[in-house]
């Protein structure tokens, strides 16, 4: 066979091993893998009848290829965040322009599906998030043979307790956080870190539960800023080292108080275009009269070598995914569910995305992770 393979959205630690298991296995016994490169927009962009846009968008792959990727980050087929059923005007490539008219977007998957033809693609791997599996979903639908891989540093894909890069974003987090702690407290001042997380405060909520900071600020729980600062000051107050820490989600929306009508609302996060972890810094220097150190992690959560945890995941994830190919098993998703490696429907990726259990694993009053209960929790917890 001659079996297709994309990463797709945010890049995250352990794609390159898994890449590199899948090779070796699939190659192995006689088959050929395609890589096609930054994911989806690879396959919106080539024009299969022009050789030299073959070469641009793909990419053989075999034992001499991918030898030593495993031992890095990133995905050496480079990503995107390309859903070709979903195409603003703007991107639309000049071949397709023609295709077009109105206001768009403008789905594009029927040239999708020409390129997978012209490719003589007999099977395709996605391995991404939400939204690069949920288009996986959709080329299943049109009769693609596809299997799907789930990688996120938010954990957040649903049918699976651990999508691959989660560890490592995690342990990153966690050495910042307690690094800070060198600067927070030699300047006796509150330090706040923000962490990667539009929709879901899963990584904040780990990170701050392992490294042991003060306050946490999650997008499912609008908060109060006043509250807030009087929480830290408390903090501050009560540790001898005369410092206090926080994490913020990126997606974290701040309570807007109306004082003539005492109504709460919540404002808009950084999904707006502001940077929250910023905006709160300012307003807590106002209020408080304290220093402030704030540090924005982003892409460093997902940057750099993966842990043991992600290189174990992504090469079972692999082994797994090429055996259900050369089995004719297609439509599936691998995951790990009760700590055991299975497969579900590729189906269950449109009931949307996992968010922070509030009731289970945060103090909605004290702004803090609180885990209630660990006894019968997955290892990541819910």
């Amino acid at each position: 066979m001659r079996i297709g393979i994309l990463t797709g959205g945010s890049d995250a630690s352990g794609l390159n091993a898994c890449i590199k298991a899948v090779v070796y296995h699939l190659v192995g016994q006689g088959h050929i893998v395609l890589g096609i490169r930054r994911g989806w927009a690879g396959l919106l962009w080539c024009q299969p009848e022009q050789s030299q846009s073959i070469l641009d968008w793909t990419v053989s792959l075999d034992h001499k290829s991918v030898r030593t990727i495993d031992r890095t980050g990133g995905t050496i087929l480079h990503t995107s965040h390309v859903i070709p059923s979903n195409i603003p005007s703007a991107d639309v490539p000049k071949f397709l322009k023609h295709q077009i008219s109105g206001k768009g977007p403008y789905d594009f998957t029927a040239h999708v599906l020409h390129v997978i033809e012209k490719l003589n693609i007999d099977a395709l791997i996605a391995i991404g998030g939400d939204m690069t599996l949920t288009y996986a979903l959709r080329l299943h639908n049109e009769g693609i043979p596809i299997v799907a891989i789930p990688k996120t540093i938010y954990n957040d894909v649903i049918g699976t307790d651990y999508c691959i890069g989660f560890a490592s974003a995690i342990t990153r987090s966690i050495t910042f956080i307690q690094n800070m702690r060198t600067n927070a407290g030699s300047h006796e001042h509150i330090g706040i870190i923000e962490l990667f997380g539009q929709r879901s405060g899963k990584p904040n909520i780990m990170a701050s539960y392992l490294a042991g900071v003060d306050r946490t600020i999650i997008p499912e729980v609008p908060f109060d800023i006043e509250k807030l600062a009087n929480l830290l000051m408390t903090d501050k107050r009560s540790n001898p080292s005369r410092y206090a820490m926080m994490t913020i989600s990126e997606g974290a929306h701040m309570i807007q108080r109306d004082h003539s009508t005492d109504c709460q609302e919540p404002s808009a996060g950084s999904s707006a275009g502001i940077e929250i972890g910023r905006v709160t810094k300012e307003l807590l220097m106002k209020l408080t009269g304290q220093g402030i150190i704030y540090q924005r992690l982003g892409y460093l959560m997902c940057s750099g070598d993966p842990v043991s945890l992600d290189l174990m995941v992504a090469i079972n994830f692999a082994v797994m995914t090429a055996d259900l190919i050369m089995g004719g098993s297609y439509g599936r998703m691998v995951v790990l569910q009760d700590g055991k490696y299975t497969h579900v429907p590729l189906a269950v990726i449109a009931e949307g995305f996992k968010q922070v259990d509030v009731d289970e694993l945060y103090d909605t009053e004290q702004y803090r992770a609180r885990i209630r209960r660990v006894e019968g929790n997955p290892m990541f917890l819910k």
